[in-house]
């Protein structure tokens, strides 16, 4: 039998919050455990109930999201297993993205995500796959490559990124991967989940599962989040 995964939502718009639980409940393997309106309570709720995630705004009115996260990881560093938190936002600047990272965030969800979306990060999460949602994935890639990148003359960083974008570019390449499977990484960069690929492309679901599948192997990465940075980063896709 399937592991129920237990939710704990940290939201100060009580509509949201209410149809957030509504809906998450109705999700078979998702339990919604406690929701709490800004973050202290959040806090409070975190440490006393220990979920297996939790749905965290930033956008909260007494602390940010993200000085509450940074809070719960302080209290919570030797804790195991330790909560994944998922940024749920309508916050994508590269200020608030970086910091939520930096404070532990797991995932990055914008609040117009669908719930079967929404669904499939709180899994992908709770696995220990990092989520990040795709329009703000730019971002994340610059602070890849910035990373990446040793301190130097801005023409030599220019050459170390173009060097480091080519050989992107020849692992794609040498990747193998098929027009069929180059179509549903697009889809997957733009966002899609695997039944709306199924749905575009007018086959089934357990095809697309099987494509994917053969696309992590093929790039040798671990999940579609880091798939669809490969192929940014390759310029695969635009």
């Amino acid at each position: 039998m399937e592991d129920v995964i237990r939710i704990v939502i940290v939201e100060d718009h009580d509509l949201t919050r209410m149809g957030l639980e509504a809906a998450l409940q109705r999700r078979e393997g998702i339990s919604v455990i406690g929701e709490a309106a800004n973050g202290i309570q959040g806090l409070k709720l975190l440490t006393s109930e220990k979920p297996d995630v939790a749905i965290v705004d930033i956008g909260l009115p007494d602390m940010d999201g993200i000085e509450m996260l940074r809070r719960f990881r302080e209290y919570s560093a030797e804790a195991e297993p330790a909560t994944k938190i998922l940024m749920l936002t309508m916050h994508k600047g590269e200020d608030s993205v970086m910091a939520a990272f930096a404070a532990g965030a797991d995932a990055y969800c914008m609040k117009d995500i669908s719930m079967d979306k929404l669904e499939e990060a709180i899994r992908s999460t709770h696995d220990g796959n990092p989520w990040i949602d795709p329009t703000i994935a730019s971002i994340v890639l610059q602070q890849v490559r910035q990373k990446e990148v040793v301190a130097a003359p801005e023409t030599e960083k220019t050459v170390q990124i173009k060097a480091l974008d080519a050989e992107y570019e020849e692992i794609v390449g040498n990747a193998g991967l098929t027009d069929r499977e180059i179509e549903i990484l697009q889809l997957i960069v733009r966002g899609y989940s695997n039944a709306e690929i199924a749905e575009t492309l007018f086959v089934t679901v357990g095809t697309i599962k099987t494509h994917v599948r053969h696309i992590l192997n093929k790039l040798c990465v671990d999940d579609r989040t880091h798939a669809a940075v490969l192929a940014l980063r390759a310029g695969l896709i635009e």
